[in-house]
């Protein structure tokens, strides 16, 4: 297998709106849209689509929201003998969206928080060339990614989102040091370093990372390991809701694929530049094929 994703396995809610209210504020609501969701399922979506053998560990409900979760990815052509259904809520996450693509993000975690690996999962992780995790909301989850990124033989991908917001960096050190990528944006960066993104960038390279890729927005992609700006390609902007997770979908196929840093940079803001043409983060995900017309 190329990608195995571990992280938490939520539908997503989106409401397209005016505006994003302030408290007391009453807005709008434009459309509203279901699909499944969470940081690194995103990731693998999309690097399904583009044709990579991906599988997921992880955990739903026994609820329709569950089942759906588990049905986009079986279309999808993810691999699925390692997600665990369980009796209690899928994990939910509420997406507001404005008109200019800009978003809120409330996560109710479900029964992510009840996640657990073994044996089987570790060497699942193992016989894979990468895998890729992202954030959960709880220390427990933190301690399991920790434990199979030492177990596990398969490079690691680091996508840890939210987690720059509520851990120190102290915490997240010892999974930086085992990462081969890890990708962040500029918010997260300062978050977990008290830096910008160059000299955060740095920081985290010399913490063990090898590569560190931070994602700039409309500016592109910043890769600190070859001090590599890269420019996006025009698009017009949707929704930016999956954009960092195509982003990293796109950079590591370039990887799997034997790409130069360049190329990776290109094909991940190829990737997220799709994504954000459309509602949610996976309606707007390209297909292999599609590389070549995009860029």
């Amino acid at each position: 297998m190329d990608v195995v994703g571990l992280g938490a396995l939520n539908y997503d809610r989106l409401y397209a709106v005016e505006k994003i209210a302030k408290p007391g504020e009453e807005v709008g609501v434009i459309d509203v849209k279901g699909c499944p969701g969470g940081s690194a399922a995103n990731t693998i979506a999309g690097l399904a689509r583009l044709g990579l053998s991906t599988g997921f560990i992880g955990i739903v409900g026994d609820d329709v929201e569950g089942k759906m979760v588990v049905d986009d990815f079986v279309a999808e052509g993810v691999d699925v003998s390692r997600v665990r259904r369980v009796k209690g809520s899928t994990g939910i996450a509420l997406a507001v969206v404005d008109e200019q693509g800009e978003r809120a993000l409330y996560v109710h975690p479900g029964v992510n928080d009840a996640l657990s690996i073994d044996d089987e999962d570790v060497d699942y992780a193992s016989n894979a060339q990468f895998i890729h995790t992202s954030s959960f909301v709880s220390a427990e989850q933190l301690e399991m990614q920790k434990r199979l990124m030492n177990k596990t033989k398969a490079k690691v991908s680091f996508a840890p989102g939210m987690l720059c917001f509520r851990f120190k960096f102290d915490a997240l050190k010892p999974i930086i040091a085992r990462c081969h990528v890890v990708f962040l944006n500029e918010a997260e960066v300062r978050s977990l370093t008290g830096a910008g993104h160059k000299k955060g960038s740095k920081i985290l390279l010399d913490a063990g990372a090898e590569m560190m890729v931070v994602t700039l927005g409309k500016k592109g992609c910043y890769i600190a390991n070859e001090s590599i700006y890269m420019a996006p390609p025009k698009a017009e902007v949707v929704d930016t809701t999956g954009a960092g997770d195509a982003f990293a979908a796109g950079f590591l196929y370039g990887l799997l694929r034997g790409e130069n840093m360049k190329r990776c940079g290109e094909l991940g803001n190829i990737v997220a530049s799709s994504c954000i043409g459309k509602y949610g983060a996976r309606d707007g995900l390209p297909y292999e094929k599609d590389l070549t017309t995009l860029g």
